[in-house]
């Protein structure tokens, strides 16, 4: 994952793609060429070589990204590391260097923090207790939940909830948000 500044021509790209919604005829004509404008000032950017990396077929980073959708679909699924390698087509250490390359950590931290923000989202959103939600997103221990939730949002998860929910918490940001992340 990566995140930066903005350039100013990508930001009037983007205000200008929204801008078609009040000029609708225009729409078909205009918002391909837009489109495109908006990946070519994205490529042009600090994150244009790995974003290059992942998109080209047979690279070892797009075979990478095909391991990386491999576990944000089965996050809740036990992680066996042999398995996602052959998912990728690599070798386990080749797959591990690429992984932590794509997203600057390894593949069961990945996976943690995919569980931790699914569990968090489940809770506030659902209503779920913190046990409840450590089971569905694939913990076999409550109090091991416990500790890395403490240790991620830097708070117990029932106490994170309450201070989510109260006046003035800024938005969470959702699960599906985190998953369409690299």
């Amino acid at each position: 994952m990566a995140t930066g500044e903005t350039t100013a021509e990508l930001l009037d790209a983007c205000c200008r793609l929204i801008d078609l919604l009040d000029a609708p005829q225009d729409i078909p004509f205009l918002s391909g060429l837009i489109q495109r404008e908006i990946i070519y000032r994205i490529l042009r950017g600090p994150e244009g070589a790995r974003l290059r990396a992942i998109a080209t077929l047979g690279d070892q980073s797009h075979r990478t990204a095909k391991a990386i959708a491999w576990v944000r679909t089965n996050y809740a699924k036990p992680l066996r590391v042999e398995y996602l390698a052959k998912i990728a087509g690599m070798g386990v250490s080749t797959l591990h260097h690429h992984f932590r390359a794509l997203t600057a950590m390894s593949s069961l931290q990945y996976q943690k923090q995919l569980r931790l923000h699914a569990a968090r989202e489940c809770m506030l959103m659902d209503g779920v207790d913190a046990a409840s939600a450590a089971f569905e997103v694939g913990y076999e221990s409550a109090s091991q939940f416990n500790r890395e939730y403490s240790r991620f949002f830097g708070q117990p998860p029932m106490r994170d909830i309450r201070t989510l929910r109260s006046p003035g918490a800024q938005p969470l940001e959702s699960v599906s948000n985190l998953h369409n992340a690299i």
